[in-house]
Order: structure tokens, then C-alpha cells, then sequence
């Protein structure tokens, strides 16, 4: 007994891992646990958002499309309506005799009875340069052959579709 008594004293001034491997052998060292990333409930609600995200997408687009669609009608629509204000204008123009006898002047030529018209071309760069120049002297080019004229057109034809 009397030892029994001096062993717990004794085991009581030592530290706590050697009572541990006195009474029990080897030391475990034990570390908490590392938590988990991610709880079984926060990945429901994260399938649960991506889901949502997914299905709502579609919709957002079509929306979005249709704003569009709706933004570019209203352009429209309001050239449209400055058209219809231009040419109501210009019909209001053509109401007055006077306007009339103005652009008859100005786009046919015509003048009152009695009057000189006088026309002022002014062509630096176009026709009027060669209108000193002599003509050429030799006989004119004979027509290309028909077949010439064939295969033009079909390169022409086919430059044509190409351009689109």
C-alpha cells in the first residue's frame, strides 16, 4: 500500500505524457480533425444555384434579344416619322405656284416667253479638256468575235457573284 501511495505521488508531479505512457505504452499523438471543404449541404445549394444560373440563362437571352429588336424598331420607326415630316414639307412646297415655276426653271430649263436662257457648264476635268484635240486618224476597232463577248460577260457574271 505504502508504495502504491508514493507511486501517485510521484505520478502526480510528472508531466501528463509520461503518465500516459507509463500507464498505457506508446504515445499517440492525436491532431483534430482538418475540416471539409465543402458541407454536403453547401454543395446541394451550390448544384442548386449553378442550376438556377443554367435555366435562367436562356430566358436573360431572349430578353435581352428583345430589347434589342424593340430598340431597333423604335430607330426605325422614328426615321420613318422624320421622312414623313420631310416629304409633308416638301408636298407643302409644291403647293405654291411659285415654287413650281422655280424648280420648272431650275430642273428643265424652261424660261418665260421672251427670254435668253444662257447655261453655264463648268467641266474643267471632263469633256471640255478634249473638246481642242483632234480625233484619231485610222480605221475604227472591228467588233471582238462573239465568242469574246461570251466569256466576258460569264468572268462579269461570276466577279459579280463573288463581290457578295
Amino acid at each position: 500500500g505504502a508504495s502504491r501511495a508514493t507511486d501517485g505521488v510521484r505520478s502526480a508531479s510528472r508531466p501528463a505524457a509520461a503518465r500516459r505512457t507509463a500507464a498505457g505504452g506508446a504515445v499517440k499523438r492525436l491532431t483534430a480533425p482538418q475540416p471539409r471543404r465543402f458541407t454536403g449541404r453547401a454543395t446541394v445549394l451550390f448544384a442548386v444555384l449553378i442550376a438556377l444560373a443554367l435555366g435562367y440563362t436562356y430566358p436573360v437571352r431572349v430578353y435581352l434579344d428583345q430589347q434589342a429588336d424593340i430598340e431597333r424598331m423604335e430607330a426605325a420607326q422614328a426615321a420613318q416619322r422624320a421622312e414623313i415630316d420631310r416629304l409633308t414639307a416638301e408636298a407643302a412646297k409644291w403647293k405654291d405656284p411659285e415654287y413650281v415655276k422655280t424648280q420648272a426653271r431650275e430642273r428643265f430649263f424652261m424660261g418665260k416667253p421672251g427670254e435668253t436662257l444662257l447655261v453655264v457648264l463648268s467641266d474643267p476635268d471632263g469633256a471640255a479638256k478634249d473638246a481642242g484635240k483632234g480625233t484619231r486618224t485610222g480605221a475604227p476597232k472591228p467588233p471582238d468575235p462573239w465568242y469574246d463577248t461570251l466569256w466576258s460577260s460569264v468572268r462579269a457574271a461570276n466577279a459579280e457573284r463573288q463581290d457578295k
